[in-house]
């Protein structure tokens, strides 16, 4: 676990017009931000933040799971303001412990898609990653697979390759199918996706993906910003496993492509209040949008901010309408589905 303090910078004026009053009145206060996010891109994030705001972020970093037990641990007492996560898994989880208070933001509300948001303001959404197919480019044909269901197909046994069901992606995924098709159609799938396992379960989404390119199996299951950050690097040998295997956005004839969060929400006993909501009003400006497309690859969650090269250049796509909090309340089920299939 890391603690790491940002400069307080002077008020950056321009910007200012893009916020609202609770920005204005959290200038010169600091924040206390218990992240899960892991992305060195983030850094610019806050520093923006700051010079924006005048607010100092005191940033504590662990894995979502520790973070939240601490938080519970800590009680009153928790010197928290913000709990920010990469799945809606994991914040809802926070939610249902009651370690999130709400918050109604007339901003929030009209920039971060229903979707994507708490109904009673606990959490919010700010980027969105969809969990896709990464496809061999020469063994699986165009419209050869086109859903998650096909991902049970007989025709593709020893051809899938994909992470455990302790992955926290993988619970929501199978959240969302839940959610679509009910308990016993889930478990059908389930146990069909393992019979065609190219092999056990292990690494995370990049493995999976390197995987496909060694010839391994020759579909990949893996969240849109792994393989962004394949795209982006210079590195001659992710390059070259780029070059062997192509992006498929799963379910464009029916609900869409499963897509998930990376979400904050104002932690039950937050001190800096004010400075709280000026960050969760703050992420979902222009600019912070900006950082998590730019940054990290991922999409941003209000509409009209531009996309960096590397996702333009997979083309728009149909997003399931689900909202996060239903597939991340499943997936307790979704894991006790998984793991009767075998799926370990």
């Amino acid at each position: 676990m890391t603690f790491t303090t940002t400069r307080r910078a002077v008020l950056g004026g321009a910007a200012l017009s893009v916020l609202s009053p609770a920005l204005l009145r959290a200038q010169a206060r600091q924040l206390n931000l218990y992240s899960s996010r892991h992305y060195d891109t983030d850094e610019a994030l806050y520093t923006d933040f700051t010079k924006t705001t005048g607010i100092t972020v005191n940033r504590v970093e662990a894995q979502p799971d520790p973070l939240i037990e601490r938080m519970r641990s800590e009680g009153a007492n928790s010197p928290a303001d913000v709990l920010i996560t990469v799945d809606a898994g994991r914040i809802e989880r926070a939610r249902e412990a009651g370690l999130l208070q709400p918050f109604a933001s007339e901003a929030l509300a009209s920039r971060i898609p229903a979707a994507y948001r708490d109904p009673e303001g606990h959490w919010f959404g700010f980027s969105t990653r969809a969990r896709v197919f990464l496809v061999s480019r020469e063994r699986v044909a165009d419209g050869a697979i086109r859903t998650y269901e096909d991902l049970a197909d007989p025709k593709w046994k020893g051809k899938v390759l994909i992470r455990s069901s302790t992955n926290v992606y993988n619970q929501s995924l199978t959240g969302s199918i839940l959610a679509a098709h009910g308990a016993e159609k889930t478990e059908a799938w389930a146990r069909g996706v393992v019979a065609n396992f190219a092999r056990p379960p292990r690494g995370g989404d990049t493995d999976q993906i390197k995987a496909v390119a060694a010839g391994e199996g020759d579909i990949g299951i893996a969240n849109t910003y792994y393989f962004g950050a394949l795209a982006r690097s210079t590195k001659p040998e992710d390059k070259a496993i780029v070059e062997k295997v192509r992006i498929v956005f799963p379910n464009q004839g029916d609900r869409g492509t499963h897509v998930n969060i990376s979400a904050a929400g104002i932690a039950r006993h937050a001190k800096n209040i004010e400075a709280a909501r000026a960050f969760l009003e703050y992420l979902s400006t222009p600019g912070a949008q900006r950082y998590f497309a730019h940054g990290n690859s991922e999409y941003p969650a209000v509409a009209g901010v531009e996309w960096p090269a590397v996702l333009t250049s997979w083309g728009q796509f149909k997003a399931d309408a689900l909202n996060a909090g239903v597939f991340a309340r499943n997936n307790a089920e979704a894991l006790k589905i998984m793991d009767r299939a075998g799926w370990k």
